[in-house]
Protein backbone atom coordinates (compact mmCIF):
# COMPACT_ATOMS: atom_id res chain seq x y z
CA UNK A 1 0.00 0.00 0.00
CA UNK A 2 2.82 2.36 0.91
CA UNK A 3 4.63 1.56 -2.36
CA UNK A 4 1.57 2.47 -4.39
CA UNK A 5 1.24 5.73 -2.45
CA UNK A 6 4.88 6.60 -3.02
CA UNK A 7 4.63 5.82 -6.73
CA UNK A 8 1.50 7.96 -7.05
CA UNK A 9 3.15 10.77 -5.12
CA UNK A 10 6.21 10.55 -7.37
CA UNK A 11 4.06 10.74 -10.49
CA UNK A 12 2.23 13.80 -9.14
CA UNK A 13 5.55 15.50 -8.37
CA UNK A 14 6.80 14.77 -11.90
CA UNK A 15 3.61 16.15 -13.39
CA UNK A 16 3.86 19.25 -11.23
CA UNK A 17 7.46 19.84 -12.25
CA UNK A 18 6.47 19.32 -15.87
CA UNK A 19 3.72 21.90 -15.55
CA UNK A 20 6.12 24.31 -13.84
CA UNK A 21 8.64 23.75 -16.64
CA UNK A 22 6.02 24.39 -19.31
CA UNK A 23 4.89 27.51 -17.48
CA UNK A 24 8.46 28.82 -17.30
CA UNK A 25 9.05 28.08 -20.99
CA UNK A 26 5.76 29.68 -22.01
CA UNK A 27 6.45 32.74 -19.84
CA UNK A 28 9.91 33.02 -21.35
CA UNK A 29 8.51 32.88 -24.86
CA UNK A 30 5.96 35.56 -24.02
CA UNK A 31 8.63 37.79 -22.53
CA UNK A 32 10.93 37.22 -25.51
CA UNK A 33 8.09 37.95 -27.95
CA UNK A 34 7.10 41.09 -26.07
CA UNK A 35 10.70 42.28 -25.94
CA UNK A 36 11.25 41.50 -29.64
CA UNK A 37 8.07 43.29 -30.62
CA UNK A 38 9.05 46.39 -28.64
CA UNK A 39 12.46 46.30 -30.25
CA UNK A 40 11.00 45.92 -33.75
CA UNK A 41 8.59 48.84 -33.40
CA UNK A 42 11.16 51.10 -31.75
CA UNK A 43 12.38 53.32 -34.57
CA UNK A 44 15.47 54.16 -32.52
CA UNK A 45 16.44 50.48 -32.57
CA UNK A 46 15.44 49.67 -36.18
CA UNK A 47 15.03 52.99 -38.01
CA UNK A 48 14.45 53.51 -41.73
CA UNK A 49 17.94 54.79 -42.39
CA UNK A 50 18.02 54.75 -46.19
CA UNK A 51 15.67 55.44 -49.08
CA UNK A 52 16.70 54.23 -52.53
CA UNK A 53 15.11 55.92 -55.56
CA UNK A 54 14.84 54.62 -59.11
CA UNK A 55 13.02 55.62 -62.28
CA UNK A 56 13.52 58.30 -64.92
CA UNK A 57 12.44 61.78 -63.85
CA UNK A 58 13.66 65.36 -64.13
CA UNK A 59 11.25 67.51 -62.11
CA UNK A 60 11.18 65.41 -58.92
CA UNK A 61 13.85 65.94 -56.28
CA UNK A 62 14.70 62.91 -54.12
CA UNK A 63 14.97 65.08 -51.02
CA UNK A 64 11.36 66.26 -51.45
CA UNK A 65 10.08 62.67 -51.48
CA UNK A 66 12.24 61.83 -48.45
CA UNK A 67 10.76 64.80 -46.62
CA UNK A 68 7.20 63.69 -47.40
CA UNK A 69 7.92 60.21 -46.06
CA UNK A 70 9.55 61.58 -42.91
CA UNK A 71 6.62 63.91 -42.23
CA UNK A 72 3.84 61.36 -42.80
CA UNK A 73 5.29 58.01 -41.77
CA UNK A 74 6.31 57.08 -38.23
CA UNK A 75 7.64 53.92 -36.66
CA UNK A 76 10.51 51.56 -37.29
CA UNK A 77 11.50 49.71 -40.43
CA UNK A 78 9.24 46.84 -39.37
CA UNK A 79 6.21 48.80 -38.21
CA UNK A 80 6.15 51.44 -40.98
CA UNK A 81 3.16 50.78 -43.26
CA UNK A 82 3.99 50.41 -46.97
CA UNK A 83 0.59 51.88 -47.91
CA UNK A 84 1.27 54.96 -45.79
CA UNK A 85 4.65 55.41 -47.46
CA UNK A 86 3.03 55.02 -50.89
CA UNK A 87 0.36 57.60 -50.02
CA UNK A 88 3.03 60.03 -48.82
CA UNK A 89 5.02 59.65 -52.06
CA UNK A 90 1.93 60.33 -54.20
CA UNK A 91 1.45 63.70 -52.47
CA UNK A 92 4.22 65.10 -54.65
CA UNK A 93 2.43 66.73 -57.60
CA UNK A 94 4.96 65.48 -60.16
CA UNK A 95 4.58 61.81 -59.15
CA UNK A 96 2.28 60.03 -61.61
CA UNK A 97 2.76 56.52 -60.24
CA UNK A 98 5.00 54.95 -57.62
CA UNK A 99 5.83 51.57 -56.16
CA UNK A 100 7.31 51.07 -52.70
CA UNK A 101 8.88 48.08 -50.97
CA UNK A 102 11.10 47.38 -48.00
CA UNK A 103 14.61 45.99 -48.28
CA UNK A 104 16.21 44.32 -45.28
CA UNK A 105 17.57 45.52 -42.95
CA UNK A 106 16.70 49.26 -42.99
CA UNK A 107 15.99 50.48 -46.53
CA UNK A 108 12.87 51.60 -48.36
CA UNK A 109 12.99 51.37 -52.15
CA UNK A 110 10.87 53.79 -54.17
CA UNK A 111 10.33 53.52 -57.94
CA UNK A 112 8.90 56.70 -59.49
CA UNK A 113 7.05 57.44 -62.72
CA UNK A 114 6.85 61.16 -63.42
CA UNK A 115 3.93 63.13 -64.78
CA UNK A 116 4.10 63.95 -68.49
CA UNK A 117 2.76 67.48 -68.97
CA UNK A 118 1.02 68.10 -72.29
CA UNK A 119 -0.70 71.46 -71.70
CA UNK A 120 -1.15 74.36 -69.32
CA UNK A 121 -4.57 74.58 -67.67
CA UNK A 122 -6.11 77.94 -66.72
CA UNK A 123 -2.62 79.42 -66.33
CA UNK A 124 -1.99 77.84 -62.91
CA UNK A 125 -2.02 74.06 -63.41
CA UNK A 126 -0.64 71.50 -65.81
CA UNK A 127 -2.50 68.71 -67.56
CA UNK A 128 -1.04 65.24 -68.00
CA UNK A 129 -1.77 62.99 -70.97
CA UNK A 130 -4.90 61.66 -69.22
CA UNK A 131 -6.36 65.15 -68.87
CA UNK A 132 -5.80 65.17 -65.11
CA UNK A 133 -4.63 68.53 -63.68
CA UNK A 134 -1.70 68.71 -61.29
CA UNK A 135 0.05 71.56 -59.50
CA UNK A 136 3.38 71.45 -61.27
CA UNK A 137 5.23 74.43 -62.68
CA UNK A 138 7.44 74.83 -65.72
CA UNK A 139 9.45 77.98 -66.24
CA UNK A 140 10.22 77.70 -69.95
CA UNK A 141 7.64 75.20 -71.11
CA UNK A 142 6.42 75.55 -74.68
CA UNK A 143 3.07 73.97 -74.04
CA UNK A 144 -0.35 74.94 -75.41
CA UNK A 145 -2.55 76.86 -72.99
CA UNK A 146 -6.03 75.46 -72.42
CA UNK A 147 -8.77 77.31 -70.57
CA UNK A 148 -12.15 76.11 -69.38
CA UNK A 149 -14.48 75.49 -66.46
CA UNK A 150 -13.43 73.17 -63.65
CA UNK A 151 -14.23 69.59 -64.49
CA UNK A 152 -13.89 70.12 -68.24
CA UNK A 153 -10.18 69.30 -68.38
CA UNK A 154 -10.57 66.01 -70.25
CA UNK A 155 -13.06 67.50 -72.70
CA UNK A 156 -10.74 70.40 -73.45
CA UNK A 157 -7.73 68.14 -73.92
CA UNK A 158 -9.69 65.74 -76.12
CA UNK A 159 -10.80 68.63 -78.32
CA UNK A 160 -7.26 69.98 -78.50
CA UNK A 161 -5.90 66.59 -79.59
CA UNK A 162 -8.57 66.26 -82.28
CA UNK A 163 -7.74 69.72 -83.63
CA UNK A 164 -4.02 69.00 -83.62
CA UNK A 165 -4.63 65.86 -85.63
CA UNK A 166 -6.46 67.88 -88.28
CA UNK A 167 -3.71 70.52 -88.33
CA UNK A 168 -0.80 68.08 -88.28
CA UNK A 169 -0.56 67.88 -92.08
CA UNK A 170 0.46 71.56 -92.31
CA UNK A 171 2.45 74.14 -90.39
CA UNK A 172 -0.44 75.40 -88.25
CA UNK A 173 -0.93 74.37 -84.64
CA UNK A 174 -3.13 75.34 -81.71
CA UNK A 175 -1.36 77.82 -79.45
CA UNK A 176 -4.19 78.28 -76.94
CA UNK A 177 -7.75 77.05 -76.62
CA UNK A 178 -10.75 78.36 -74.70
CA UNK A 179 -13.74 76.19 -73.83
CA UNK A 180 -16.52 78.44 -72.56
CA UNK A 181 -19.05 77.70 -69.83
CA UNK A 182 -21.49 76.81 -72.65
CA UNK A 183 -18.85 74.55 -74.21
CA UNK A 184 -18.19 76.75 -77.21
CA UNK A 185 -14.71 76.46 -78.73
CA UNK A 186 -12.32 79.29 -79.49
CA UNK A 187 -8.72 78.77 -80.49
CA UNK A 188 -5.71 80.85 -81.37
CA UNK A 189 -3.25 79.36 -83.82
CA UNK A 190 0.52 79.62 -83.70
CA UNK A 191 0.39 82.32 -86.40
CA UNK A 192 -1.85 84.52 -84.23
CA UNK A 193 -5.14 83.91 -86.05
CA UNK A 194 -8.13 83.43 -83.75
CA UNK A 195 -10.87 80.99 -84.71
CA UNK A 196 -14.41 81.00 -83.35
CA UNK A 197 -15.68 77.46 -83.81
CA UNK A 198 -18.87 77.55 -81.73
CA UNK A 199 -20.38 74.61 -79.85
CA UNK A 200 -21.18 72.07 -82.54
CA UNK A 201 -19.26 70.41 -85.37
CA UNK A 202 -16.11 72.26 -84.36
CA UNK A 203 -13.88 69.76 -86.15
CA UNK A 204 -15.80 70.17 -89.41
CA UNK A 205 -15.58 73.94 -89.03
CA UNK A 206 -11.84 73.74 -88.43
CA UNK A 207 -11.51 71.68 -91.60
CA UNK A 208 -13.49 74.33 -93.46
CA UNK A 209 -10.97 76.95 -92.29
CA UNK A 210 -8.06 74.80 -93.48
CA UNK A 211 -9.69 74.50 -96.90
CA UNK A 212 -10.28 78.27 -97.08
CA UNK A 213 -6.95 79.36 -95.63
CA UNK A 214 -4.96 79.35 -98.92
CA UNK A 215 -7.62 81.61 -100.44
CA UNK A 216 -7.55 83.96 -97.42
CA UNK A 217 -3.77 84.19 -97.67
CA UNK A 218 -4.08 85.73 -101.12
CA UNK A 219 -5.31 88.91 -99.48
CA UNK A 220 -2.44 91.20 -98.49
CA UNK A 221 -4.08 92.12 -95.20
CA UNK A 222 -3.23 90.20 -92.02
CA UNK A 223 -6.01 88.06 -90.59
CA UNK A 224 -7.13 88.84 -87.04
CA UNK A 225 -9.94 86.32 -86.61
CA UNK A 226 -12.18 83.97 -88.54
CA UNK A 227 -15.71 83.26 -87.34
CA UNK A 228 -16.85 79.86 -88.59
CA UNK A 229 -20.22 79.68 -86.81
CA UNK A 230 -22.14 79.78 -90.08
CA UNK A 231 -23.68 76.98 -92.07
CA UNK A 232 -22.08 78.37 -95.21
CA UNK A 233 -19.18 80.79 -95.46
CA UNK A 234 -17.17 82.55 -92.78
CA UNK A 235 -16.73 86.02 -91.32
CA UNK A 236 -13.17 87.36 -91.42
CA UNK A 237 -11.76 90.14 -89.29
CA UNK A 238 -8.62 91.88 -90.58
CA UNK A 239 -5.92 93.53 -88.54
CA UNK A 240 -5.62 97.27 -88.98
Amino acid sequence: MSEEFEQGHLINREQSWGLVFLFVVFSGLLWAGFTLNNWMVDEQQVPISAIEFSGQYQYIQDRDISRLIANDVSGSFFSADINEIHTAVLKHPWVYQASVRKKWPNTVQVFLIEQTPVAMWNDDLLLNADGVPFAGSLADAKLPSLFGPNGAEKTALSGYKAMQMILSTGTLAVDNLVLSERFAWQVQLNNGIKLNLGRQEFIDRLQRFINLYPLLQQDQRAIDYVDLRYDTGVAVGWKV
